[in-house]
Order: C-alpha cells, then structure tokens, then sequence
C-alpha cells in the first residue's frame, strides 16, 4: 500500500493518549538525576578556573586533603593517559580536557581540580582551600580577532586535514561545498545584496542542571546514574577517560529534565567516577546554576557574510556564504552544517558555502536542536528578505518559485528525495494569519528553515507477557514523549491497546548500542526498530498458530491483533487473539519476543516555515512577538500532540534566542551573566500563542512515514522574528539577540 494510502489506515498512530510518564513527573515519583542516592554516598564539587587563559603553575591540595570530611580530591593526574589527536579525531583527549583541565586553563570556568566529602558543604569548604597559582596568558573571546594576525593561540596542532595553509591555528576545521559557478550567476541578476551577520552564544537554558551519581571500586566495575541523552556515549567515553573496560561501566540515564542537545556528552560524570575510585564510596556531583553556565556547552556565535543575487521576478541566480563559528576552546563548532543549512531550501544552479570552525577562550560548545542552522537561516533569510522588499516582491511567492523541491540537487550535494517544503510554504500562504492585516507600528516576517535528521545506531528488544501485554526496552533516552510514540507504534503492528505496551530506557548492561537521543533521530529510528521488532514478534505468533492449527506458517497472517488463516489452502479456523498465544507460550515452545537492532539510513530532511508578527517601541527598544505559526513537516504525526509540542518549544526558544538571550564577556573574558537572573530565557508573558499547522508528506525512509521534528521548529525563528522586528522598525537588524539597546542603537544610526 502506498505511504498516502496508508496514512488514513492506522488505528493507534496519529491519535493522542495520555503520556505514560506523565503521572510519575506531576506526583514527583520520577526519578532525576539529582534524585539518585547510595548508601555511604560521598558529595563532590569542583574548583574552577577564575581565568579565560592561564597556564597552571602549581596545584597544592594539601590543606583540602587535610579536612576531616574529606575523602578524596583528584586532579589531571588522576585520569588516564588519552593520546591527543589533531581535531575532532581526538575526542576524547578532548573530552578530558574539558573535563578536568591538564596545563593551562583555557576559559573562564575550567575544572581544575575535585573534591569528595561527607556532606556538599564540606565539598565546596574543601575547594576553596586548594591552591593553584595561575599564569595569566592572553586570550580571545570573539570568533572574528580569534583568526586575525597575532590573536592569542588556543592550542598549536589542533587543527585537522580540511585547513588550507596559512590560516590562523586558531582556525580548526574548514568546509567548502557547492557548484554551479556563482560569479557568473550575480552577472545575471537583477540585484543583489551582501551583507553582514551576527549571532551571540547562547545556552540551552534546560531547568534541571546536571547531576550524576558514580561509583567505581578498585577492581575497575562501575555503576553511574546520570541525567544524559546517550548512556552508551557516557559509558564508552568515562571508560576511555578512566582507563577501564567499557563493558565494565553501567551506566543508567534518569528521566531528564531538559537537555536540547546540550547533555550529549560529559562534564562531570568521569569527575564523579574518579573520586568514587579514589574514595572507594560513591560519588554524587550536581552543578550550580552558575556552574552549567560557565562550564557546559552553550552554542556557537557566529559571524557570517552571505551575498544574493536576485532577477526582478524573483529568480535567485546565485548565492554565496561564509560562515565562521567559534565553538570554544575545542573543535566542534558546527561551521560545516551552518554552511550545509544556509541554502538547501532553495534549488540554486549557482551557490558556493565555506564554514569555519574557529577555537577561541570560551567553553567547549554543545549541540542545541540542529547546531548551526538558526544561525545560516538568519543570514540567509535576512538577505532574501531584503532583496523581495527592495524588488516588491511577495516574501512567500518568491520562496515558492526557488523552493527545493524532490529532485533537487542540494546546495551541499545530493539530490532531494520526496520532501515537503513547497507544502508548507502553500499552507504558509494560504494561512488565515498570513492574510490578516498588520496593525500600526508592526511588521511581518518569513522565514523556511532546513535540517537534515539522523539516524544511528539503534537496537530494540520487545518481550510479550502470558496475560498478552507487551514490554519494550529501548535505548534512546526520552526527551520529548518517544515513549508514546513508540507504544504507539508497537500497538498499531501488533493490533492491541497502547496501554497494553509499556516503554522502559534500558540501561547499557541490557540491550545492544544505541546512538545518543540527538539528531532528530529517536522516533524515526527508534520508532522503524520498534515497528521491526514488533513485526519479529508478530512472525512467531504467527508461528505458533500455525503450528496449533497443523497448517504452514505462510499460511496465517495477523490482522486486528488476530492470527487468521489466509489463502485457499490454510483451513477454517477461528482467529487467535495474541492473549490466546501468549497464554500458553510455556507449553508451546517458551517466550515470544521481538528484536531489531540497525543504523538506518533513511532519515529523511525535514523543512519548516514559519510567520511572525512583531512591534517596536522606538522610544525604547523593546520588542514583542505578537503572533506567531509554525507550519512544519512531519512526515506522519505519530502522537499529534508531542508534535506540536516540538514546534512550539521551537519556537519559543528562538524567541528568546532571537531577542534577549546571549553570552556576555567582559574585557577579562569572564561571563558576566552566569544566572538566569541576568541570562534572561523568554517566561510565559514574553511569549504569544503560538499556532501550530502539521504538514504530513511521508519519508519513504520510514514504514509510516515519519520524519524527524524536533529540531526543525528552531530552525527559522531567529530570521522570521528579525525580518519581522526590521519590518517594524524600518531598519535591518544584523546582529542577534536584538535586545533594546541594539535596537535603539539601530534605530538611531538609521535615523
């Protein structure tokens, strides 16, 4: 049956139960990270560096060793020995040095030492003991002086194969993709524009910090309890940066109270292990606000030049970007994929990218919902933006003509398959919001947005009980209602009711690999692992009737939770219940399960489209979003709900992203705004209902059609609340968060 024929034949997928975790997070029985205890439990904390660049002369921890409290304090030494590699190929030398910092503290808030003691405030006297003098070097903060002349070096050797010669060795990672041949094409346009973009690092802003409970003893078996997005990627890295067996590490995710990408690797869990194994008692670390803010990843910023050119109907000739990003003092910055996102919505006979990854003084950055495609989006939403209001042209139909389309060779290489941007950008069009009439004083923005989704490893094991109920162990940590989706998937294969499936998170002792929840990837891996495991269960209950009723088993098949006979030589006999099976399993050749572990490949990209209507007050520099929809495809809704779920939070955080939130450094390089008091996420009154509309064209990469959603929503915000806040304010914003100074500072410059 066709993908569009079958949408409209599911029975449980695209309806929207209660969530099964629900209960336990409004009562408090859901454990956290910071909920876990161990008898004899130990606390840490964590001494950190008060410099943006200082090479560490001496560490005395003596006096802190010396406190009655005080069972252990570690630091560099207490590690294993992890080779460094040029680049991204050294992870997790990396890693450990984020961890705990080896010769010189490379930013403001780097660990340099740990303690373990009887209770969290003896931990945090004991830090505060240790002696550590410190020489201050010079250090860089700002992605642009980090790769002039003479800007002070991070690390030498730290840049991979992908450099040209002759850059700065700040400069770590280089990408250039594209085709076509772009001076040529901006002969042929109309007009065209070039300009200059800024966006600010900004956090992920989850409410719960990180928290972990470890414990390791002598003969190098550990146990650790840690709030994470990928439990086997916290195993296999504490191990190598412990020096143990991988094997030897169980490690178990909490449920998690926020992480956005931003707890996909480690901070303080091979800290909690190392002070376990030095103590010989387990070791429980949680961070201080303060902490997550210095010390964990926040995003990139970004400095970018993107040039467009246009013909007066609307036709994009060309386009070319640069775009340079600072991930801290460690590769990672996600330059490529910035370059990657900046175009693919469009289908360019012309186009040219190059990304850099730049290392500066600031913390090691971490993903946040598809790292470096807000930030490509604004770029290069703001000049397509620009070049419809000097041309007159409308926003949308000038999308629509140059939108990338299935067949489309993507500006970064490959041809689209079936994708579904042209229906948002019609369902974005005929939108009762876009034809609303804007009120004095207020301005209107577009933005589409592009990402590409993932798939990775992922392993899946379904088990069915005697009274036909069924469990389901996956290994993908829940971050945005997976569990329901896939109790609704496994449901729909096998013909019973959702609440008849529950979801457990294994932990790394009880299933096969699988890939961090990040990507986009759980619902459309996790969920086509469960729908395969479901179907494995599926054959051997089909077998099992087969072998009662004394026909071959292609003779049976499963319809409605039922074995029935089919075709002309499989006999009449009743249908089978799955409870009917399961019953006797015991007697009839033992348990019935499901399994299916794979890395799939057909994730599908995933495009959005969103409007914003925004207001400026020119006496002060505030602005507000007054209405705001989302149009997004999701290839097939598994659970509605959660869906827009996704778009709205989204949505919401590019509000703030787009308005008020940012890093600030002083001339010392230290962040001057390290709580939420002074780094202001958006709360409920900054906020407007946020409408939502559900595009639907299915991923022939997935059985029911599913793609990715989680981290398209945040995609186009930054672009579409900017042209908006432009449109109001009658002068373009450049720079990111457009807060009432920047705003007023525009505003007056343009006057």
């Amino acid at each position: 049956m066709a993908l569009d024929d079958r949408k409209s034949q599911f029975l449980h997928v695209g309806t929207t139960p209660n969530r099964p975790d629900g209960l336990d997070k409004v009562t408090g029985r859901a454990r956290f990270g910071a909920d876990a205890y161990a008898p004899g439990m130990l606390h840490g904390a964590i001494l950190r560096s008060p410099h943006a660049h200082a090479r560490i002369k001496r560490i005395d921890i003596s006096r802190a060793e010396a406190l009655k409290d005080v069972k252990a304090v570690i630091t560099r030494a207490d590690f294993a020995d992890v080779p460094f590699e040029p680049g991204l190929q050294g992870e997790f030398w990396n890693v450990l040095e984020n961890v705990m910092a080896g010769e010189t503290a490379l930013y403001d808030g780097h660990a340099i030492a740990a303690v373990a003691a009887t209770t969290a405030l003896a931990a945090r006297d004991a830090v505060k003991l240790i002696e550590v003098e410190y020489e201050v070097l010079p250090h860089v903060t700002d992605v642009d002086e980090a790769m002039k002349d003479g800007a002070p070096i991070i690390r030498e050797g730290a840049a991979d194969y992908s450099v040209p010669e002759g850059m700065h060795p700040n400069v770590v990672r280089y990408h250039e993709s594209g085709h076509g041949d772009v001076e040529a094409g901006f002969a042929e346009a109309d007009l065209v524009i070039e300009d200059h973009f800024v966006t600010e690092a900004t956090h992920q802003g989850y409410i719960e910090p990180h928290a972990c409970l470890g414990s390791l003893g002598a003969d190098g078996k550990g146990e650790l309890w840690c709030c994470t997005q990928g439990h086997w990627v916290v195993q296999k890295t504490c191990a190598a940066l412990l020096g143990i067996e991988t094997s030897q590490l169980r490690v178990t995710a909490s449920e998690i109270g926020g992480g956005f990408g931003g707890k996909t690797t480690v901070f303080i869990e091979p800290v909690a292990l190392a002070l376990s194994r030095k103590a010989n008692r387990p070791v429980k670390i949680v961070m201080s606000r303060n902490e997550v803010f210095r010390a964990t990843g926040p995003t990139a910023s970004a400095s970018m030049d993107v040039k467009i050119g246009m013909k007066k109907d609307g036709t994009i000739t060309a386009a070319e970007g640069v775009f340079r990003l600072q991930g801290g003092a460690f590769p990672g910055a996600p330059g490529d994929m910035t370059a990657m996102c900046a175009f693919a919505p469009y289908n360019l006979t012309n186009v040219r990218q190059v990304g850099y990854d730049v290392m500066t003084n600031r913390p090691k950055q971490a993903a946040y919902r598809a790292p470096g495609s807000p930030m490509a989006a604004f770029a290069t939403e703001s000049v397509i933006d620009e070049l419809c209001n000097q041309l007159g042209l409308d926003p949308i139909d000038v999308r629509l003509k140059n939108a990338s389309h299935e067949g489309t060779k993507a500006s970064y290489g490959p041809r689209f398959e079936r994708i579904g941007l042209v229906e948002t950008l019609e369902a974005a069009k005929a939108h009762p919001h876009y034809l609303a009439p804007l009120k004095p004083g207020q301005g209107r923005g577009i933005s589409c947005g592009f990402w590409f989704n993932h798939g990775g490893e992922t392993s899946v094991s379904l088990s069915l009980s005697e009274d036909g109920t069924v469990q389901l162990a996956v290994g993908t940590p829940d971050i945005g209602g997976s569990r329901a989706s896939m109790a609704l998937m496994a449901a729909e294969v096998l013909g019973i009711p959702y609440e008849n499936v529950r979801v457990t998170i294994a932990d790394t002792a009880t299933l096969g690999y699988n890939d961090v929840s990040h990507g986009s990837r759980v619902t459309y891996a996790s969920g086509l692992a469960t729908i395969k495991a479901a179907e494995d269960a599926v054959r051997r209950l089909c077998a099992r009737a087969a072998a009662k009723w004394g026909i071959p088993e292609d003779a049976v098949k499963w319809e409605n939770g039922c074995a029935v006979p089919s075709g002309p030589n499989a006999g009449a006999f009743d249908p089978l219940p799955l409870a009917e099976i399961t019953a006797s399993m015991g007697r009839t050749g033992g348990p019935i399960s499901g399994h299916y572990e794979a890395t799939p490949e057909g994730a599908g990209v995933s495009f959005a489209t969103h409007i914003v209507d925004a207001e400026v007050d020119r006496e002060t520099g505030k602005t507000k979003v007054v209405r705001y929809t989302v149009i997004q495809d999701a290839g097939k809704a598994i659970h509605p709900t959660y869906v827009e779920g996704q778009y709205q939070g989204g949505a919401a955080q590019g509000i703030g992203w787009a308005l008020n939130e940012e890093y600030i450094y002083n001339t010392s390089g230290r962040l001057e705004n390290p709580l939420f008091l002074d780094y202001r996420i958006p709360v409920a009154s900054d906020l407007p209902m946020i409408d939502t509309v559900i595009v639907e064209v299915p991923n022939p990469g997935h059985p029911y059609g599913v793609r990715g959603v989680g981290e398209t929503s945040i995609c186009p915000p930054l672009a579409a609340i900017a042209n908006a806040v432009s449109a109001a304010a009658e002068v373009r914003m450049r720079h990111l968060p457009m807060s009432p100074p920047r705003v007023l500072s525009a505003l007056k410059s343009d006057g």
